[in-house]
């Protein structure tokens, strides 16, 4: 394995001491704001993971025809073609080489919204593997309302209960060509998805081992770092853990306390950082959960001493993109950044 490879703790979260899980989980996040879950299959089984990889494939199989007619809508739900997102606006030339299809909600276990015929057999398999994510995020949430001392403990996980209403909450899947099948394959500045940072709360990522290209950026703002899929000490797990990191809506409602850390996917290529045993030859498809809380919740900062005397720091305001305030509503921030990565969608509708 690479010397410059991403260094990012790994937690158990089945531990005895809840509450020293906890203060890891918080400390993890706020210096690093990416997290190796471990998965020995207690919260999310093996067979649910290889299932939905499963499903992932049958969904980018599926007639050209079949996915058009579940183009992504403004509400974030459907089908992207490829390079039709553009995550890095400001430097990317072309959009992004990958498909992707996002699943929103679903009302006793049936999707609300248009899916491809293919994939009708496989709704409930899809849903259960939402419930199991969507459970894994209220854990985590919990542990991150303990950790911080929020009052009260369930602030966050409160927030994301569904039953108090709608949010932006989405599993998606993702397809990624290898690089031999991208036009001009030899240019090597081209991405797959780029440089960007989470819109939500947290993004639980599902890797296959071997499959290469998730970078973040180091804290010194110029060097990228690969992300391994199975770090030391998780390779005769059942499953490769759950990579876990903090999005800009937590980040903000924290007052930048926890980090949302920007991160990219790219082609590694020759002369680049690499990871052992991982490579791009094949097609790369992932998973993530991109965990929001109800829409209508205001960004407040929250309830925290920890977040507050972070606040009132002024070398913590210094360059910090949530120094500044501006309450919005979970949906107000989410649309915001929708319109930045999906500008052919928002020009088509204009």
């Amino acid at each position: 394995m690479a010397d410059k490879v991403a260094k990012i703790p790994v937690i158990d979260l089945s531990g005895e001491n809840q509450e020293q899980v906890a203060k890891e989980l918080v400390e993890a996040a706020i210096e690093h704001g990416f997290i190796y879950i471990k998965n020995t299959g207690r919260d999310i089984p093996a067979q649910a993971v290889d299932g939905a990889f499963n499903v992932g494939r049958e969904i980018f199989k599926a007639p050209l025809s079949e996915k058009q007619a579940c183009t992504i809508q403004k509400n974030n739900r459907g089908w992207s073609a490829m390079q039709y997102e553009t995550l890095d606006p400001s430097t990317q030339r072309v959009g992004d080489f990958k498909e992707a299809f996002n699943f929103g909600e679903f009302i006793d276990g049936k999707a609300d919204q248009p899916i491809p015929p293919t994939i009708a057999p496989y709704e409930s398999q899809i849903n259960d593997f939402r419930e199991l994510c969507y459970n894994l995020c209220l854990k985590i949430n919990t542990l991150l309302g303990i950790g911080l001392q929020v009052s009260p403990p369930d602030f966050f996980k409160n927030a994301h209960l569904r039953e108090k209403g709608g949010s932006g909450t989405i599993l998606r899947f993702l397809y990624y060509p290898p690089h031999t099948d991208t036009p001009d394959a030899n240019r090597e500045e081209d991405v797959r998805a780029g440089a960007h940072s989470d819109y939500g709360s947290m993004t639980l990522l599902f890797r296959l081992k071997g499959q290469a290209g998730l970078e973040i950026l180091t804290q010194d703002g110029k060097t990228w770092a690969p992300v391994p899929v199975v770090p030391p000490g998780t390779e005769n797990d059942p499953s490769p853990p759950i990579l876990l990191n903090i999005g800009d809506l937590l980040s903000y409602w924290t007052n930048g306390l926890l980090r949302s850390t920007v991160h990219r996917v790219v082609f590694p290529g020759p002369g680049k950082t690499s990871v052992a045993g991982e490579t791009d030859t094949e097609p790369r498809y992932s998973i993530a959960f991109f965990c929001h809380p109800v829409g209508t919740t205001p960004l407040e900062p929250v309830p925290s001493e920890r977040v507050k005397n972070h606040e009132g720091d002024a070398q913590a305001k210094q360059g910090n993109p949530y120094a500044e305030r501006k309450v919005l509503t979970a949906d107000e921030h989410l649309h915001m950044r929708l319109k930045a990565s999906y500008l052919q969608l928002y020009k088509d509708k204009e």
